[in-house]
């Protein structure tokens, strides 16, 4: 921040190019919780645990012990994110304050929003490079291919071979924490631990099947990173949030006229207090949402943490599914209880005369709706109701 502080004093314009999509949020807005500026002196505690080995006790346990600590942050978090419910157990643990607390006084600040604290700097906007999918897609599988010729299956076995085999023969691995939690690990587990014995031929299916993953995770990231960018930037609650410029890097040969010239003017217009000649896109759903709202789906047993999500959910296959088995299921019981009150009597029915024989148990033993009888049947079921 000192960095981006120093080049305004110049009078001078920062731009920040990459980095995560939490890096850039957390550049923009003061979402992070920092006990210096919240007034939360740092606990010096013998009992905290590192974040990465709370995760490993899992979620339920986590939180359970979130629980007893900060209800208020434990009803906001579902109890199978274990990286989440850790998090709030760290700042608990180090600062001795709720992590709970810490957020309310940060979305109370002038500026704030559902999401976190205010805008750090005044008048920024955003610039998002997007694609065509399948032009991204093919842009990502080159990508692979070129790290694969660049030596990424040797560097993937000197690293398994000094860090990684040990903690396979302990069972200690680990593809949830640290650097092996990345795309290109996990992608390449049954090559890198395949015997000796192993035929050529069956490894090099493994060695394939594992660059097919790698490139599956890639595409999969960049639609998450996409779906990110329109959930915190696009759908964003509040008014704090910066314009947002698209720019077209489908065909990256018209780099200048799609990207660079339009990018220019935008920034020229903006510096004069000028209207630029390009709209920017358009917030979608404008309106208050809470990310950390809980609900419960009573129909898929399932809990649901934030409106979007719920939103989401409730137009989701599985969702649909479910509620479509339940209609059916009722109405086959209404259509039940309908029989029970016409026909409130269960009444065997012998064969007619030459008919096969009767035999106990049968589906010929109920009389079932619709069935026809004849005038003896009849009366001898009326006899025995």
């Amino acid at each position: 921040m000192q960095y981006i502080e120093d080049i305004h004093r110049r009078k001078k314009l920062p731009i920040i190019v990459g980095g995560t999509n939490y890096y850039i949020e957390s550049i923009l807005w003061k979402v992070l919780v920092d006990p210096a500026e919240n007034g939360a002196e740092r606990v010096q505690s013998g009992s905290s645990i590192p974040k990465a080995e709370l995760e490993k006790l899992g979620g339920p346990e986590l939180h359970k012990r979130l629980m007893d600590v900060d209800p208020e942050m434990a009803a906001m978090l579902h109890p199978n994110d274990a990286r989440k419910i850790a998090r709030s157990l760290q700042v608990y643990q180090e600062t001795g304050v709720k992590h709970s607390r810490l957020l309310d006084e940060q979305k109370e600040q002038d500026g704030a929003d559902g999401l976190g604290g205010p805008l750090r700097f005044s008048n920024p906007c955003i610039f998002w490079l997007h694609s065509n999918m399948d032009a991204l897609d093919e842009r990502l599988d080159k990508r692979v291919d070129e790290m694969l010729s660049l030596g990424l299956i040797k560097e993937l076995k000197d690293f398994h071979q000094s860090f990684n085999e040990k903690k396979i023969q302990d069972n200690s691995q680990d593809y949830q924490h640290g650097i092996f939690q990345s795309i290109g690990f996990k992608e390449f587990h049954e090559y890198l631990t395949a015997g000796e014995d192993i035929r050529q031929e069956d490894l090099e299916k493994l060695k394939s099947k594992g660059i097919e993953a790698l490139k599956q995770a890639t595409r999969r990231y960049a639609r998450k990173q996409n779906k990110w960018v329109r959930n915190r930037f696009l759908k964003r609650p509040g008014t704090s949030v910066p314009p947002v410029y698209g720019l077209d890097v489908t065909n990256v040969s018209l780099w200048e006229q799609t990207v660079l010239t339009p990018a220019l003017d935008i920034l020229d217009n903006l510096c004069k207090g000028e209207r630029p000649s390009v709209e920017p896109i358009g917030i979608e759903g404008a309106g208050s949402r809470n990310k950390r709202s809980h609900h419960m789906c009573e129909v898929c047993d399932k809990i649901i943490i934030g409106d979007l999500e719920w939103t989401a959910h409730l137009k989701s296959k599985s969702h649909l599914h479910h509620v479509r088995k339940k209609r059916r299921a009722e109405e086959t019981s209404e259509h039940q209880q309908g029989v029970g009150s016409e026909f409130p009597f269960t009444a065997k029915c012998p064969r007619q005369a030459g008919g096969t024989p009767h035999t106990s148990g049968s589906e010929s033993d109920i009389l079932e709706p619709g069935t026809h009888r004849n005038r003896d049947n009849e009366r001898q079921i009326s006899e025995e109701a």
